[in-house]
């Protein structure tokens, strides 16, 4: 069995979970997320307390139905933390004339490009920009859904990554940037 997959997942006060049809389904303050799950993984949801464990008609477990075991107690503790606190996410740009703004759910990043470009972001996202003088512009992404959350921040980030030599670009705030030399001076 799975390490991860024995473990159980309390629940906090405020969320409530549902399982029919292999759905799994969590509401809290923050929201409400639902996943499916694989038929060859068992739900128990017990004092509140969930259970994972491998369906009893399967006589070898499979090196797959051992990977969904943990997969799937996993994305299940990612909903329950979701729905209870939420998830945030910080993005700093770095560099000359780097600027983020937003209007409601669309950002409008200024990245030394010809264009600006805009972002449509989903609703379940809630996102703020900070600009403050002598100090990098921050875009501050909120959700409940992790998953959701990483994409969008991976896609933002895509449209400039941090470069090694001068480290401009956008990138999570905290995050070190492995620096190189450039070019050395020239041998005669």
């Amino acid at each position: 069995m799975s390490r991860i997959g024995k473990l159980p997942i309390s629940l906090p006060a405020g969320v409530t979970v549902a399982c029919k049809e292999n759905v799994v389904t969590v509401k809290g303050p923050k929201g409400e997320l639902s996943q499916a799950i694989d038929p060859s993984i068992n739900i128990t949801i017990e004092d509140g307390q969930i259970s994972f464990g491998l369906v009893e008609n399967a006589e070898v477990e499979t090196k797959q139905q051992q990977a969904f075991h943990g997969l799937y107690r996993a994305l299940v503790n990612n909903m329950v933390v979701g729905v209870s606190e939420g998830y945030k996410k910080e993005l700093e740009l770095v560099g000359v004339g780097y600027r983020a703004s937003n209007n409601g759910n669309i950002i409008e990043l200024s990245l030394g490009y010809s264009h600006n470009i805009f972002i449509q972001l989903p609703n379940e996202i809630k996102v703020e920009t900070k600009s403050e003088r002598n100090k990098n512009p921050l875009i501050i992404l909120e959700s409940c859904d992790k998953q959701l959350l990483g994409q969008v921040c991976a896609k933002i980030r895509s449209f400039r990554k941090p470069e090694p030599y001068k480290g401009k670009g956008i990138k999570f705030v905290g995050e070190e940037i492995r620096r190189k030399s450039g070019k050395s001076a020239g041998a005669k």
